[in-house]
């Protein structure tokens, strides 16, 4: 009987067990429905699948499981998404503890959260499995990283976060971005299938991973390269460096260049239109083109920081991520020193102390002591083989004025910031006259590229923050009063509103007790007052680009104005900027240009300021804005996108950002991105320089041949 019993306890023991294990949650079909939210968009459930699709007109939607979650005993989230637009999506997935439901770092690491990018082509359909990481064993190591967008652990899992406490989660999130050009909206949405936790054992973290803060320290070799991994034509000693050298010398004579083309780049045996001497936009047959001094039609095919001193990184309270860095008195000791002079006050600002440039310390190795000369000669010879014509702007000053290549510089208005408007770089008060007198201060410094034919043209300021159509204002509206445009605002409705405050109060929504009161206002004023404001934000706008063309129609009469390289805006600012630039310029991170649309009344020619792709296939911790698989699909998706700006009639030329890799452990803000035409070593990523002869080589005929729709 007592084994009878035993038999029978073991049995229902067994049973208990078999019980409790975790079961697959799926995470439509097994979550009520109200923990299923979306922003900007309806949600569709078909079982465990779900529909996003966007609200009319827009392009960020957001889908969230708001539930709490223990996946302690789960090894992995798998789903299907396709993309029902017509246009490529980034889909942004975050699985995280924090209670932030509106996650939206997508270029960076996200602490307490664990999650990924990916990107999809129109009508994609890509399985997807996330492999949940282990607990990190070794948080010290994990802990000291910073100032990198993506980080050493980003490559070695294979996704951007890895730190979300999975035993607690509270939100699911997939941030959806419909990559058109900002005048074409979402259409059909993205689907996701079967989406689920699976229970299980967990894959073990990598190796590196694993390490202790004393092994895995330093990861950094003396050429600036990760340590841990090894990928096609990583550099292990000098030799290496000049091995590429000669290597890269038999692709340069055997590739000379495009054989239709003037010392400018233009195109010589295409039609002649006057020669100015200079270069000049003029619309023919339905389409756009740059004329160049010499009377022949040119398109700008260009490259951003053409520099030796591309991999500038921050060293303060992170020396220990590098292995032998030079000592004082060492050759070496002069990259402590070497910097990009249009990005130094970047670092500046930031109040980085030290930092050291391993990409011009390379190319000392690589070249000699001459490395700057011999590395300028280099570029130009590069560009000419590669189908290129244009320094873009952030370039050495030096290499643009040895009159071989045409370039375009940026400068950057300064003056009174207008406190609040964060961005790239602080949105200044054009109505305070030291606006008008930085451009003019810049513009005289420049007194010899004014007079180079070489000079296509000038930006000024790049990536400003434009917000909505009542923004700036907005934010002027709670500056102090000693801002001279917080004073023109007031001025303004003074005016408007034949001074009398109550008036404004009753459309405002507002109490102020006089216009002084007004004018010494620091807060936030209702959100009914912001559609009173658009009108005076038109003026700020209309007062930012009116001051810089008058200061160029003074100060360098015949030089191009460019536009000040949008990368978001509104349609007002556009419209407004239109009537002062020569051309608009915008920095447009997409996949292909051919659903660009100017606003309505607009026929401008436009520049694209910046795009790039990248991967990590070869030892980056990050892709850049625009992911593609390897340097194969790199390649082929430059020569999509160039070609699609020689067909659209407005777009004359492009630029991409950059010329040479981002630093490892990234520059003053982060960024570590796989963005040049070569690396760190100063070695081509020959595969990229394929797609760009490609199109390159035959951009003229291209452009020539597109038909105007």
């Amino acid at each position: 009987m007592k084994k009878i019993f035993a038999l029978m306890f073991a049995l229902l023991a067994t049973a208990f067990v078999v019980d409790a294990k975790p079961k697959e949650i799926k995470l439509i079909e097994d979550i009520p429905r109200q923990a299923l939210k979306s922003s900007k968009a309806s949600l569709v459930i078909d079982g465990n699948d779900i529909l996003i699709k966007p609200n009319k007109n827009e392009k960020h939607t957001r889908f969230t499981i708001d539930k709490n979650f223990d996946f302690t005993d789960y090894k992995a989230m798998s789903f299907t998404l396709e993309n029902l637009d017509k246009k490529p999506v980034r889909v942004s997935l975050f699985i995280t503890h924090s209670g932030r439901k509106h996650v939206t770092k997508f270029r960076r690491t996200v602490a307490e959260t664990t999650g990924d990018n990916y990107f999809l082509q129109p009508g994609e359909k890509r399985e997807v499995v996330l492999n949940f990481p282990e607990p990190l064993q070794h948080l010290d190591v994990a802990k000291s990283f910073k100032l990198m967008r993506f980080t050493p652990y980003s490559s070695e899992f294979g996704f951007h976060s890895y730190t979300g406490d999975l035993s607690r989660v509270n939100i699911i999130s997939f941030h959806v971005n419909h990559l058109a050009a900002n005048s074409v909206k979402a259409e059909g949405g993205l689907r996701i299938y079967d989406l689920k936790v699976t229970p299980g054992k967990r894959v073990k973290n990598p190796k590196v991973v694993q390490m202790s803060y004393n092994e895995f320290f330093p990861f950094i070799d003396h050429y600036g390269q990760y340590k841990y991994k090894e990928w096609k034509n990583k550099v292990h000693t000098d030799a290496d460096l000049q091995k590429a050298r000669e290597e890269e010398e038999a692709d340069l004579a055997a590739h000379t260049g495009a054989t239709d083309r003037n010392q400018y780049g233009g195109w010589a045996n295409g039609p002649k239109h006057e020669a100015t001497g200079r270069f000049y936009l003029k619309k023919i047959d339905g389409k756009w083109w740059f004329v160049d001094p010499e009377g022949c039609l040119w398109w700008s095919h260009g490259v951003v920081r053409v520099t030796p001193s591309s991999a500038v990184t921050p060293l303060d309270g992170r020396k220990h991520y590098f292995e032998n860095m030079p000592q004082r008195g060492d050759e070496f000791e002069q990259f402590y020193y070497t910097h990009d002079s249009l990005l130094k006050p970047y670092y500046t600002a930031r109040n980085i102390k030290e930092t050291y440039d391993f990409s011009s310390a390379n190319c000392y190795r690589k070249y000699g002591k001459d490395y700057k000369n011999v590395y300028a000669e280099l570029a130009h010879r590069r560009l000419q083989s590669w189908g290129l014509n244009t320094i873009a702007n952030s370039s050495d000053k030096d290499i643009c004025l040895m009159s071989k290549t045409p370039y375009i510089e940026r400068l950057e208005a300064r003056g009174v910031p207008i406190k609040g408007i964060g961005g790239w770089w602080p949105f200044r008060d054009p109505f305070d006259p030291s606006f008008r007198q930085s451009i003019i201060d810049q513009l005289k410094d420049r007194e010899k590229s004014l007079k180079d034919p070489y000079l296509v043209g000038l930006f000024v300021d790049n990536e400003l923050r434009w917000g909505n159509e009542s923004y700036l204002a907005v934010m002027i509206a709670k500056n102090p009063a000693t801002l001279l445009g917080k004073q023109e605002l007031v001025k303004h409705y003074k005016a408007k509103y034949s001074e009398d405050i109550n008036a404004l109060n009753s459309d405002w929504g507002t109490s102020f007790e006089s216009w002084e009161s007004l004018l010494n206002n620091t807060k936030d004023l209702p959100k009914s007052a912001h559609k009173h404001l658009v009108e005076f934000n038109d003026k700020v706008i209309e007062k930012y680009f009116s001051t810089c063309r008058e200061v160029f129609n003074e100060y360098a009469p015949g030089v191009l104005y460019l536009g000040c390289r949008f990368s978001g805006s509104n349609r007002k600012a556009i419209v407004i900027g239109a009537k002062y630039c020569d051309a608009v310029s915008h920095n447009f991170y997409r996949y292909t240009l051919e659903d660009y649309v100017q606003p309505a009344g607009i026929d401008l020619p436009m520049i694209v300021g910046e795009f790039h792709f990248g991967t990590r296939d070869r030892g980056m911790f990050h892709h850049s804005l625009i992911e593609v698989p390897n340097h194969e699909a790199r390649g082929k998706a430059y020569e999509a996108y160039v070609r699609s700006a020689l067909e659209h009639p407005n777009c004359v030329g492009t630029h991409w950002h950059q010329f040479s890799d981002q630093a490892t452990t990234g520059r003053f803000d982060g960024e570590n991105f796989n963005v040049g035409f070569t690396d760190i070593c100063d070695t081509p990523y020959y595969e990229t320089i394929n797609g760009i002869r490609n199109v390159g080589y035959e951009m003229y005929n291209i452009r020539a041949n597109a038909q105007v729709k």
